[in-house]
């Protein structure tokens, strides 16, 4: 009987123990300024890379009725000053292991039946554009966007961030903020916002809206006036 309850006594402190160290933990792979996901509830998101969830084509979205929030709540700011950008200040593309890069790794998860060569280059595959609804079967033609553009993230307050956020932010596959659409897609965006360029296919409005708010609703970033006001115009598209 002594050595049973010793044993046992054991084994509480240890489930103990075991508890907080998990109750302590924080996530590593959250980019800077991320909400935590145990304070927050719906602001979680799947981790990096990971895929999307429902009919969703991005990661970590989230739904109308919170997109509509999180816009609410955007500071409302004049356009910033591109004095000082460069691309070269948010570091892109990451390594991220096995030769892989963040371009590749999100050609492969937004693609079907991705083929990747011994420098994890992608040989063939099959992807659709969010942006224009086009299909291609030749990787070279797609482009890897930034959902809230480099140039536009400094204008609305990357400026002030220091070089992790940054590579954070130009590298974040947790959140909606990578996609691969075709080039044309997107050159003709360019670092525009939402009142200055919208995608051509209508249906993707929703989607685009909601991603677009949840990236800078992450990230602390501003919004103009004419901006909010097209974002709202993008989720009223949604049908729930």
């Amino acid at each position: 009987m002594e050595r049973h309850i010793r044993v046992r006594g054991a084994a509480v402190a240890a489930t103990l123990l075991l508890t907080v160290a998990v109750a302590g933990c924080s996530d590593p792979s959250a980019p800077p300024g991320s909400p935590d996901p145990k304070a927050s509830g719906p602001r979680s998101a799947p981790p990096a890379g990971g895929g999307p969830a429902g009919g969703d084509v991005l990661p970590g979205m989230v739904g109308t009725a919170e997109a509509r929030t999180r816009l609410a709540a955007l500071k409302v700011a004049p356009v910033g000053t591109m004095a000082g950008y460069s691309r070269d200040k948010f570091t892109h593309w990451a390594q991220q292991g096995n030769k892989c890069d963040t371009r590749e790794v999100v050609l492969e998860r937004d693609g079907k039946d991705v083929t990747r060569d011994a420098e994890c280059r992608a040989v063939s595959g099959t992807w659709k554009s969010l942006y224009d609804g086009v299909v291609v079967t030749e990787a070279a033609k797609m482009d890897i966007d930034h959902m809230v553009p480099l140039a536009e993230g400094w204008r609305s307050g990357a400026a002030g961030w220091d070089a992790a956020r940054r590579k954070a932010f130009a590298n974040d596959m947790t959140h909606p903020q990578l996609l691969a659409v075709t080039a044309a897609s997107n050159r003709s965006k360019g670092d525009q916002s939402p009142d200055l360029w919208q995608p051509p296919d209508k249906s993707s409005w929703c989607q685009y809206g909601r991603a677009w708010t949840t990236v800078k609703s992450v990230y602390g970033l501003t919004v103009t006036e004419p901006e909010k006001k097209m974002l709202t115009t993008m989720l009223d598209t949604c049908s729930s």
